[in-house]
C-alpha cells in the first residue's frame, strides 16, 4: 500500500513538473515578445515577430516596408537586452540550485564562494585604469577573469584539506571574498571621478547589451544547464552523504568538483555581462522546491525557466514602467530580501510546529 502511494505521488510530481515546464516556456516566449515590443517607441507584437523571423532566416524583403527606427530598436537595442536578462536569470537560478545541493546549505547562492567579489574586483580594475584593450569586451572579460581566478583560489585553499566539504568551501569563499572586497574598496578610493562608474556597474544593469554578450551568455548558460541536468541524479545521491553516495557508485569528490566548477563558471559569465544581481540564485530554487519538490531532475530545468521569467519581468518593469531606470541589482535586492525573509520565517514556523 505504501509503495503504491509513493509511486502515485512520484507520477503526480512528474506530470506537474512537465506541465510547469510547458507553462513557463510559453510565459517566457510571451514575455520576450512583450518586452521587445514595449518601451518609449511602441511596436506592434506582430511586427516584432515578423522582424525576428525575417532576421533569423534572412528574409529581409518581408520587413522592408517597416520603419528603420523600429527595426533598429527591435533587433539592435531591445532584443539583445531582453535575451541577456532571460539568460542571466536562468544561469543564476540554476547555479543557486546546484550550490545549495552541493553545500547542503539553503542559504547558498552563486556568490557564496566569492564569485561576485572576484568579478567586482576584475571589473573595477578595468574601470579604474580605463583600459580598452579589447574595446567593449574589456570590462566583461576582466570581470570573468576575476571570478575565475577567485574560483581557482577557493578550490586551491579547499584542496589543501583534501575534502570538498560544505564548511571548507564556504570558509575558503569567505576568506577570499573578504580580501577581494577590501581590494574593491581600495580601487574605489583610487578611482576618484570614476568611482560612480564602478558603483553603477556593481549595482547591475542590462542596458546597452550587444549580440556578442548574448552569444557569450547563451553559450555558458546552455552548456552549464545541460551539464548540471546530466548530473542531477548524482546530485540527488550526494544529499545522502558521501559514504552512502559512494556505495551507490557515485564519486562525491569528482561530482562535487565538476558541478562546483560548472555552476561557478556559469555564474561568473552571468556576472561579467550584467554586474552584480543578487537574490535570484538564492530565492528561485526555494520557490521551485515548493512546486516540484527537492528532486534536482525537476528542480534544475524548472529553476532555469522560472529564473529567466522573473528576471526578465523585473527588467521590463524597470525599463518601461518607471520614470527613471533603476539598476536591476537594487530592485532584486529590495524585492528578494523581504520575500526570502518571509519564506525563511515560514519554514522556521513549520519546523517548530
Amino acid at each position: 500500500m505504501g509503495r503504491t502511494k509513493f509511486y502515485s505521488v512520484a507520477v503526480m510530481l512528474r506530470q506537474a513538473s512537465a506541465f510547469l515546464l510547458v507553462l513557463l516556456a510559453g510565459v517566457l516566449l510571451l514575455e520576450i515578445i512583450f518586452a521587445t515590443a514595449s518601451g518609449y517607441l511602441n511596436i506592434k507584437f506582430w511586427d516584432v515577430a515578423r522582424i525576428v523571423f525575417a532576421k533569423l532566416f534572412g528574409i529581409n524583403d518581408s520587413i522592408g516596408h517597416l520603419d528603420e527606427v523600429a527595426l533598429a530598436a527591435v533587433w539592435e537595442v531591445r532584443l539583445p537586452r531582453v535575451l541577456t536578462a532571460a539568460l542571466v536569470g536562468s544561469g543564476l537560478a540554476v547555479s543557486g540550485a546546484v550550490f545549495q545541493a552541493i553545500l547542503l546549505n539553503p542559504l547558498a547562492d552563486p556568490y557564496t564562494l566569492g564569485i561576485s567579489a572576484g568579478a567586482a574586483f576584475g571589473a573595477s580594475l578595468a574601470l579604474v585604469f580605463n583600459t580598452a584593450l579589447i574595446g567593449i569586451w574589456t570590462v566583461p572579460i576582466f570581470a570573468f577573469g576575476g571570478a575565475a581566478a577567485t574560483l581557482a583560489a577557493v578550490i586551491y585553499l579547499t584542496a589543501s584539506s583534501g575534502d570538498y566539504t560544505s564548511g571548507n568551501l564556504i570558509l575558503s569563499g569567505i576568506i577570499v571574498a573578504a580580501i577581494l572586497s577590501a581590494g574593491v574598496s581600495l580601487l574605489k578610493f583610487l578611482a576618484d571621478e570614476q568611482v560612480s562608474i564602478i558603483i553603477f556597474w556593481l549595482m547591475g544593469s542590462f542596458a546597452s547589451k550587444t549580440w556578442g554578450e548574448v552569444v557569450l551568455a547563451a553559450t555558458a548558460v546552455i552548456f552549464g544547464v545541460a551539464v548540471c541536468f546530466f548530473f542531477s541524479r548524482d546530485l540527488n545521491l550526494l544529499a545522502l552523504g558521501g559514504r552512502a553516495a559512494g556505495s551507490l557508485g557515485v564519486s562525491p569528490r569528482r561530482i562535487s568538483l565538476v558541478l562546483l566548477i560548472t555552476a561557478s563558471l556559469v555564474a561568473s559569465v552571468c556576472v561579467s555581462v550584467s554586474g552584480i544581481i543578487g537574490f535570484v540564485g538564492l530565492l528561485i530554487p526555494h520557490i521551485v522546491r515548493f512546486l516540484t519538490g527537492p528532486d534536482n531532475r525537476r528542480l534544475i530545468p524548472v529553476s532555469a525557466l522560472l529564473g529567466a521569467c522573473l528576471l526578465l519581468f523585473a527588467d521590463t518593469v524597470i525599463r518601461t514602467a518607471l520614470p527613471n531606470e533603476i539598476p536591476i541589482g537594487v530592485v532584486t535586492a529590495l524585492i528578494g530580501g523581504p520575500v526570502f525573509c518571509y519564506i525563511y520565517r515560514k519554514r522556521q514556523a513549520g519546523s517548530l510546529g
